[in-house]
C-alpha cells in the first residue's frame, strides 16, 4: 500500500474519532430520543460550545476529506506516488489532527492557518500527479 493510501485509511479512522467526539456529548446533551428520532423538528436545546464546535470541526473533515480522498486516488491511480506526495499526505493528516484542538479552543489565526496548510498540501497532491 503506498504511504498515499496508507495515510487516507488513517484519516477515515480521524474521522471515525471525530464522530465519536461529537455523538457522545451530543447525545448526552441533546438526549437519545432526538437523536434516534428522524430528526423532523429542531433539536429541544443546542448543543454546548465546545460540542458545536466540535461538530463543526467534524463536518469540516467530511470536506477537506472528499478533496483529499480525489488526490490520493489520483496520485495512487496514477502510478504517481513519490516522496514529496507521501509528504504531503502525511503534511495534511497532521494539520487535520490540529485542527481539531484549533477549532475547539478557538486558536485564532492558527485554526485558519492550520487549514489553509492541509488545502495546500492536498492540491499540491493534486498537482503534482499531473506532471
Amino acid at each position: 500500500m503506498t504511504a498515499e493510501l496508507t495515510v487516507l485509511a488513517l484519516a477515515g479512522l480521524l474521522q471515525g474519532v471525530q464522530f465519536l467526539l461529537v455523538a457522545v456529548p451530543a447525545n448526552m446533551q441533546i438526549g437519545p430520543d432526538y437523536m434516534a428520532s428522524p430528526r423532523d423538528t429542531d433539536p429541544p436545546r443546542e448543543l454546548s460550545r465546545t460540542a458545536g464546535r466540535l461538530r463543526r470541526a467534524f463536518l469540516n473533515h467530511f470536506e477537506a476529506l472528499i478533496l483529499f480522498t480525489l488526490a490520493v486516488v489520483v496520485v495512487t491511480m496514477a502510478g504517481q506516488s513519490t516522496g514529496f506526495t507521501a509528504g504531503c499526505a502525511w503534511i495534511y493528516l497532521i494539520a487535520r489532527v490540529l485542527y481539531v484542538p484549533a477549532y475547539v479552543f478557538g486558536w485564532v489565526p492558527w485554526r485558519s492557518a492550520i487549514w489553509a496548510v492541509g488545502f495546500a498540501t492536498t492540491m499540491l497532491m493534486i498537482l503534482a500527479s499531473l506532471f
